[in-house]
């Protein structure tokens, strides 16, 4: 089994100075997030996820005076009571849905559209569904500046899902719910998988990995202990 471990919180980090400072410390950090899988017991990640870690620059998804703390392998504050997740976290929450060209994936949670701008560098396209009003409306404006054309987001409960652009090959949940949603598990492809951290603010959530058999079955594997904002909406 796998042992998620998270990041302590590192104060007085540098200035940066421009965007070769941002690369290099990009790069570093990729590095950190391939040697902390090994510590972590993780299988190691694939290549391909780690390069599309690498091209996605994280301080433009957060804010201002969270930027010198971008490439730090942890969560950071987004607002609204919401983070942007570390980086270690993102790049296992990836690797276990195994993306490929061609692959339509749902998100829930868009929150800065960091998650959502890893994942676009893998698969076809993603489609993203966030909660809160002013995180939607920043994150895709932030995902068009940037030129991440692949990306489709709306403001909307992430519980039900996207019924319009279903099945999907994967889904990605980046809050935890109290259980694995239904609508989900209707909409997720047979052959698909989906990754979702199950439990409450003060209980110990788990991150899960569901697949769908040809036959319709979900097969269920507990990875490890993490910690999420709730999911939220009106179910």
């Amino acid at each position: 089994m796998r042992a998620l471990l998270l990041s302590v919180f590192v104060l007085g980090a540098p200035a940066l100075a421009d965007d070769a400072d941002f690369a290099a410390l990009r790069a570093d950090l990729v590095d950190e997030v391939r040697v902390y899988a090994g510590y972590a017991g993780d299988d190691p990640f694939s290549d391909a996820v780690l390069e599309a870690m690498g091209r996605v620059e994280r301080h433009k998804f957060v804010p201002q005076g969270q930027v010198r703390y971008a490439y730090e392998n942890r969560p950071l504050p987004i607002g609204h009571g919401q983070t942007i997740s570390q980086p270690y976290i993102v790049a296992l929450m990836t690797d276990l849905l195994e993306p490929a060209d061609g692959d339509v994936v749902l998100e829930v949670g868009t929150g800065s559209g960091y998650q959502a701008a890893v994942m676009a560098g893998l698969v076809d396209h993603v489609y993203s569904i966030e909660i809160i009003a002013a995180l939607a409306d920043s994150a895709s404006t932030r995902l068009q500046r940037l030129g991440y054309d692949n990306v489709t987001t709306k403001l909307g409960d992430g519980y039900y899902g996207w019924e319009d652009h279903a099945p999907f090959d994967s889904i990605i949940v980046t809050a935890a719910a109290s259980h694995v949603p239904p609508p989900l598990i209707e909409q997720l492809k047979p052959g698909g998988k989906m990754v979702i951290p199950v439990g409450g603010r003060f209980m110990t959530q788990l991150l899960l990995l569901l697949e769908k058999t040809d036959g319709g079955e979900i097969v269920t594997r507990q990875i490890g202990a993490v910690r999420f904002v709730p999911l939220t909406g009106e179910h």
